[in-house]
């Protein structure tokens, strides 16, 4: 991986240490999984059940998202899905809601990341 690459994902919020262990240090399987995170359907899904006020669907969305993140070391949108989804969990919708903006700034620097290294 190069310094540049490095860079930008650290700049993502990515635990690129972390995620690089994970995937044994190979790079074309961290590449793959980057590329699929780009399509996954979950960041949109939570959108749509906090925009129906649906409590379990967004707490589905939530926690789906959250362990996407882990699994790819994305730290800082798993940080702040995290906390949603403990809110959507306790049953406290607007407080999850409230939280929407946070995510989807993180989200949004996450995939520009990765469409800028990965395009």
């Amino acid at each position: 991986m190069t310094d540049e690459v490095r860079n930008q994902l650290v700049a993502a919020g990515v635990d690129v240490n972390s995620v690089m262990e994970r995937f044994m240090n190979n790079e074309a399987l961290l590449e793959r999984f980057m590329r699929k995170f780009k399509n996954d359907p979950n960041y949109q899904q939570l959108m749509e059940a906090v925009e129906a006020k649906d409590n379990d669907k967004a707490f589905t969305a939530a926690h789906t998202l959250k362990g996407v993140a882990g699994n790819l070391s994305l730290s800082a949108l798993q940080t702040q899905v995290s906390a949603q989804c403990e809110l959507f969990r306790g049953g406290n919708f607007e407080g999850g809601a409230a939280l929407m903006d946070k995510v989807t700034e993180e989200y949004e620097r996450v995939t520009a990341a990765l469409d800028k290294i990965y395009p």
